[in-house]
C-alpha cells in the first residue's frame, strides 16, 4: 500500500466540513418538521377524511414512495422553473423536495400510529366531556406521537443521510464539500474518510439522543 496519508489537508479545511455538516443537519431537521406537518394532514385525510381527499392523499404517498429521491430533487430544482415557478435557491428547493419525501413516509407512520391507539383512550376522553378537537389535541395526538417516536427517530437519521443527494445540485453540504476538497487537494482517502466519519458520528449521536427521548416519553400499555 503506497498511499501516504496527509491529514493536514483536513485540518486546513475543517471549518468547511463543520459548516457543511451543520447545513446538512439543519436541512434534515427542517425537512422532518415540515414533513411531520404534511404527514399528519395526509394521515388524517387517508384515515378519516372524505373520499375526495383520500384519493389525492393515496396518490401522493404512493408516488413519492415509489420515485427515487434523486429524481425528485432534479424535478423540483430543474423542473419547477420550466413551469414558471421561480424564487427557490438550491437549499430551499432541496428542503422542499426532502420535506415532500419525508411527508409521504411520515403519513404512513402516523396512520399506523393512529390505528394502534386503543379505542378506550378516545372513549375515556369522550366520557369526561372533551370535544372532538380537544380529544385529538389532548389525548390522541400526544399518545400517537409517543407511539411513533422510534419511527420518527429512524426517519430523521435517514433524512440526514439523504442530504448527501443535495451534492447533485451543488448544495455545499458534507458530500459536496468532501468532493470539492478532494478535487482541490487530490487527497482522496482523507476527504472521503472524514465525510464518512462525520456522517457516522452524527447519525449515531442523533439516534442516541432520540432513544433517550423515547425512553422518557414511552407509552405504558
Amino acid at each position: 500500500m503506497n498511499y501516504n496519508f496527509n491529514w493536514s489537508v483536513i485540518w486546513r479545511n475543517w471549518d468547511k466540513f463543520v459548516d457543511a455538516l451543520l447545513l446538512g443537519l439543519g436541512m434534515a431537521v427542517v425537512s422532518l418538521l415540515i414533513g411531520t406537518l404534511i404527514g399528519l394532514l395526509v394521515a388524517y385525510a387517508r384515515g378519516a377524511g372524505p373520499r375526495w381527499l383520500r384519493w389525492p392523499a393515496f396518490v401522493y404517498v404512493e408516488f413519492i414512495r415509489n420515485v427515487p429521491l434523486l429524481l425528485l430533487v432534479f424535478f423540483v430544482y430543474f423542473g419547477l422553473p420550466e413551469l414558471g415557478i421561480y424564487g427557490l435557491d438550491k437549499v430551499q428547493s432541496f428542503v422542499l423536495t426532502l420535506s415532500l419525501y419525508a411527508g409521504a413516509y411520515m403519513a404512513e407512520v402516523f396512520r399506523a400510529g393512529l390505528a394502534s391507539i386503543p379505542r378506550g383512550y378516545a372513549e375515556a376522553a369522550r366520557a369526561i366531556g372533551l370535544r372532538p378537537l380537544q380529544r385529538q389535541r389532548y389525548v390522541i395526538l400526544p399518545v400517537m406521537f409517543r407511539i411513533t417516536l422510534p419511527s420518527i427517530t429512524n426517519n430523521l437519521v435517514s433524512l440526514f443521510k439523504d442530504t448527501s443527494l443535495a451534492a447533485a445540485i451543488a448544495v455545499p453540504e458534507l458530500t459536496f464539500t468532501a468532493r470539492q476538497v478532494n478535487a482541490n487537494t487530490f487527497r482522496v482517502m482523507e476527504s472521503w474518510l472524514t465525510a464518512t466519519a462525520l456522517y457516522l458520528f452524527t447519525a449515531y449521536a442523533i439516534a442516541i439522543v432520540l432513544r433517550l427521548v423515547e425512553k422518557r416519553y414511552a407509552v405504558i400499555r
